[in-house]
């Protein structure tokens, strides 16, 4: 029998699977989504279903109108959310959600985490941003949607392919990237990047945030056409023309 989605189903779990190794979540906390774009569908974990227990053949394979289209589970209870950030966001093929302890922390504050230091600019130049909290309508409304909403309307004024990552009011990170690996490389980096500027303000209270020099400096030696972080980059800069 065919099993045409056996390649997404894998992809998904793999990155579902690095959640928990990388201390991300605990219990059923947290979900990884991967989109196709060429077939329009996307494999999420199913809703509740924990980690230990979770195998390839679980993850649900729905299309973009929240249709399932193979699985026998029900997708992940955040799964318009997902949605709705495929269909605005139109370079991206994988979406990550965690309830990390440091970066929910932040999104408990209502706080954006400002950027302190080099190791966050090397990732992205600005403040990791936080969306506005949901009115009592929104919250009482179609609650998944209303979260992508909220982080949609934050990113009228930022690029998403420059911030990868956000943090909804009260409830906690959302990551993305172009596939649902670099999701959860985000998930990781804006954790660790919560943990630094929480730690940094417990040292000095009256801590400045890193000059615009030096951000623009670290942001552009990783990405850009200048850079010249990585092998990659290194190769392409010492390529001689015969």
């Amino acid at each position: 029998m065919s099993r045409p989605y056996t390649y997404l189903k894998e992809e998904v779990y793999e990155a579902n699977m690095q959640l928990p190794k990388l201390g991300l979540v605990v219990y059923t906390f947290g979900n990884v989504s991967a989109l196709d774009r060429k077939k329009g569908v996307v494999g999420i974990k199913p809703s509740g279903v924990p980690y230990e227990d979770l195998r390839p053949d679980d993850i649900v394979i729905i299309d973009l109108e929240n249709n399932v289209v193979e699985g026998t589970m029900r997708p992940s209870s955040d799964t318009k959310t997902h949605l709705l950030l495929y269909q605005h966001f139109e370079t991206i093929a994988g979406i990550a959600h965690t309830h990390s302890a440091h970066a929910v922390s932040w999104a408990q504050a209502k706080r954006a985490i400002p950027n302190y230091g080099t190791t966050h600019a090397d990732h992205l130049v600005s403040e990791i941003p936080i969306t506005e909290e949901m009115s009592p309508q929104m919250i009482e409304g179609d609650y998944e949607m209303e979260t992508g909403h909220q982080i949609l309307n934050l990113f009228k004024r930022l690029d998403y392919q420059e911030v990868e990552m956000v943090l909804v009011a009260c409830h906690g990170p959302f990551t993305w990237g172009k596939t649902a690996a670099k999701a959860v490389y985000n998930s990781k980096v804006l954790e660790e990047l919560a943990k630094m500027a929480w730690m940094t303000e417990r040292i000095n209270p009256n801590v400045r945030e890193l000059s615009d020099a030096l951000k623009k400096k670290h942001y552009e030696r990783k990405h850009g056409k200048n850079a010249y972080y990585g092998q990659d980059a290194t190769s392409k800069k010492n390529t001689t023309k015969h």
